[in-house]
């Protein structure tokens, strides 16, 4: 299961899961999904909220109103008095934002009924006044409100029919608000409006009203709300609304206000979405009182002339509080005034939720796909850039469709579901790094420094398990005369003197960046320039080789130093070390149950035999020519040409005495030549003169660790002086040992 977990294929097949059910939850209502996309649009209507114009005023029955004209109820022939002036001060529709369903029981025409005095049948009746005066004035917009089924008295009154096409109105029956129950108007009261309206106003999940009804349904009959029945009789109560067949691709239907021009979008359920302003007081309200009020009359014409007037309250104890998205507490008047206005600005909010959901589940499915082959790739910085130009995106292309378009997108869910997605990535890639890490440091956490191993685990991209072709520096090393040594040890002591010698050398290694292939019994393998790049592979492999030799001085002090307390002869350490570069394959080798990370190649073949071979030759280090065509400025010397075992062709073989900064002294340089000067002699066949050259080289203080090839050498010349080669000799020493 965890090794499933860890596995590229099943995280991508796991994520693309994700991002599929994600984009899928696009077309769900969650009441938090809800809420989110709420926040979206309201902080739009917020930032840009709808112009104000001069079409429409509140009338509102505020708390001076109260303490001048009395309390509610208020008598209706008030009421009568004040749709009067108002009409003669020029209003286009007075439209009552109240129900009266009961009679006013201050009118005098009662008081007969309610006590045991005798009075005149003529009394006046208020609500026949109100009813009488609201017909004289032919402009008034009555309302009737949800309630109970038992409630219901009377259906509401229908002042102007809606026309509608029979299938249509049999769709919108069934898909739009069906009520079952209503509180209407005295019929003496309402019997004579210019118009007869619904107004209600459905709060979201979170109490905050963001669209309205525009049309219910009531025993089967459609109804309009107050501010399309305000908006018919205040451009002519006579005219007829009809509801048309979409034809501009924005909603489900259209709603034409008789002959005025005027047309608005709704949806199938018959519901229209509200883009708010502010009201201000100075401006969009007028205390009812002030009607009645000679000194105001210019400031009430201002106000009333040729504009929609809503009557409303905003006296506490009579306060209708709705919230919405620009003020949680404001008179349930301000949002038909606000509906009113909107239809008469002809400016529409639009949320197709088919469309936008189809909309933001492929944002969903483009960048969480994205995210998902880019986390292949790239790090968590890029994948972070991605996801927030994905924010960018989101937030930005609903910004805009709200300016140009009035659309609105929900930018906030699709941002957190790329949110979501982006974490899980996160998540993934970090267990896979980790599972990755732990596998690199488990194959070569022993072999390798950990400056190299936290390079290593920080980038395994760079690491390519398997086989490839490198170029790498390789280098072997073991104890001279280790049979010797090892016969006169325990078996506790052999062990404790080779952890002596390799951990200095593998120290070294590692401290130069190069990877420890093996160990061999008193051999030690390792190379450069694999599993990571290293260009200068060649040089820190001699380095390490040159500080190797200087590492074994305090060994074998401290062996001395061991043996002298225990009265034997003290045990000296020398190694033998070759370095050749060349072409290998590299990767992980061995079985199916155990396999290594190593290298093989004709260049690791013939580093192995010019250790052997330093042997031969007295030395400690012996270079091939290729890596010493890598390390020029180092102090080098050639050491002889030779045939190895096992192979035709000769090569060039050398010795390093020091780094750069020798090589490149002046002194290292004239020994050096005088140094090639003997080797040209010697290939010659000039024995003498090389024999001369040779001694002159063996006094220069950059021979001491020549002095034993030195003297093998000039052996060898006086060998071949007793015994001279052929003709064709060409200089080439052919070894007859590994």
């Amino acid at each position: 299961m965890k090794r499933a977990l860890t596995s590229k294929w099943t995280q991508i097949i796991l994520m693309v899961g994700l991002v599929f059910t994600l984009a899928i939850s696009s077309f769900s209502n969650f009441q938090v999904k809800d809420r989110l996309k709420f926040i979206a649009f309201d902080t739009l209507n917020k930032i840009h909220p709808r112009e104000r114009t001069d079409d429409i005023i509140i009338v509102d029955i505020d708390e001076e109103t109260l303490n001048r004209l009395g309390q509610w109820p208020m008598p209706r022939n008030i009421l009568a008095d004040m749709i009067t002036a108002m009409k003669k001060f020029g209003t286009k529709a007075t439209v009552f934002d109240m129900v009266f369903a009961e009679e006013d029981r201050s009118s005098p025409h009662l008081l007969s009924k309610n006590s045991n005095l005798t009075l005149p049948d003529d009394l006046p009746n208020y609500d026949a006044i109100f009813g009488d005066t609201i017909k004289n004035t032919k402009n008034i917009v009555t309302g009737f409100v949800v309630a109970r089924a038992k409630e219901t008295r009377r259906p509401p009154h229908i002042a102007s029919p809606i026309r509608i096409k029979k299938n249509d109105k049999t769709n919108l029956i069934k898909s739009t608000l069906p009520l079952k129950g209503v509180a209407t108007n005295l019929p003496i009261i309402t019997k004579n409006v210019a118009g007869n309206g619904l107004f209600l106003a459905t709060p979201s999940v979170d109490g905050i009203i963001r669209e309205i009804p525009l049309l219910i349904n009531f025993n089967k009959t459609l109804y309009p709300t107050l501010s399309l029945e305000g908006l018919r009789v205040a451009h002519n109560r006579k005219e007829f609304l009809k509801v048309l067949p979409n034809k501009k691709g924005d909603s489900e239907y259209h709603i034409h206000i008789g002959e005025s021009g005027l047309s608005l979008p709704i949806e199938r359920n018959g519901k229209f979405l509200i883009k708010y302003r502010e009201m201000n007081r100075a401006h969009d309200y007028l205390s009812m009182y002030k009607i009645f009020d000679p000194k105001f009359k210019d400031e009430v014409h201002k106000k009333l002339n040729g504009r929609i007037a809503f009557i409303g309250t905003s006296a506490e104890g009579l306060k209708d509080i709705r919230s919405t998205p620009l003020n949680i507490f404001v008179p349930g008047v301000e949002i038909h005034a606000n509906v009113t206005e909107q239809i008469l600005q002809q400016d529409f909010l639009y949320r197709y939720d088919i469309i936008a959901q189809q909309v933001e589940a492929l944002f969903i499915l483009v960048f969480g796909l994205a995210l998902v082959i880019c986390s292949l790739f790239i790090g968590a910085v890029l994948l972070t850039s991605i996801s927030t130009l994905a924010f960018f995106v989101a937030f930005g292309a609903s910004y805009y469709a709200y300016m140009t378009h009035d659309m609105l997108f929900d930018p906030i869910t699709p941002s957190l579901a790329i949110l979501v997605i982006f974490i899980a990535t996160t998540i993934f890639n970090y267990i896979r790094s980790e599972s990755m890490a732990k596998e690199i440091r488990g194959a070569f956490g022993l072999y390798i420094s950990p400056d190299f191993m936290e390079e290593l685990t920080d980038n395994p991209d760079k690491l390519k398990l398997g086989g490839e072709m490198r170029e790498l520096s390789v280098l072997f090393t073991d104890i001279r005369n280790f049979t010797t040594i090892s016969e006169s040890m325990t078996p506790e002591e052999l062990i404790n003197t080779m952890n002596d010698f390799l951990t200095p050398m593998s120290d070294e290694v590692m401290n130069h960046r190069g990877t420890i292939d093996k160990y061999m019994g008193d051999a030690m393998m390792a190379f450069w320039n694999a599993p990571l790049d290293d260009e200068d592979h060649a040089k820190h492999a001699v380095q390490a080789a040159l500080k190797m030799k200087s590492s074994l001085i305090p060994v074998n002090k401290a062996l001395a130093e061991k043996a002298k307390k225990e009265g034997r002869e003290p045990l000296v350490l020398a190694a033998g070390m070759g370095i050749n570069t060349g072409l290998c394959s590299v990767g992980n080798m061995g079985s199916k149950q155990r396999f290594a990370y190593s290298a093989l190649g004709d260049a690791v073949n013939l580093a192995s035999r010019l250790e052997g071979q330093t042997k031969s030759y007295g030395l400690e280090l012996l270079v091939g020519e290729e890596t010493v065509g890598k390390i020029k400025k180092f102090a080098n010397v050639e050491i002889d040409k030779i045939q190895v075992k096992g192979k035709t062709k000769p090569v060039r073989i050398f010795t390093v005495l020091g780094n750069e900064d020798i090589g490149q002294k002046t002194s290292f340089r004239k020994f050096k030549i005088a140094h090639k000067r003997f080797i040209r002699d010697y290939r010659a066949q000039r024995f003498e003169d090389a024999a001369i050259k040779l001694q002159n080289l063996m006094i220069n203080k950059y021979a001491t660790d020549l002095k034993i090839y030195y003297t093998i050498m000039m052996d060898r010349m006086e060998d071949f002086q007793k015994n001279t080669p052929s003709h064709d000799w060409d200089g080439v020493y052919v070894a007859t040992s590994k």
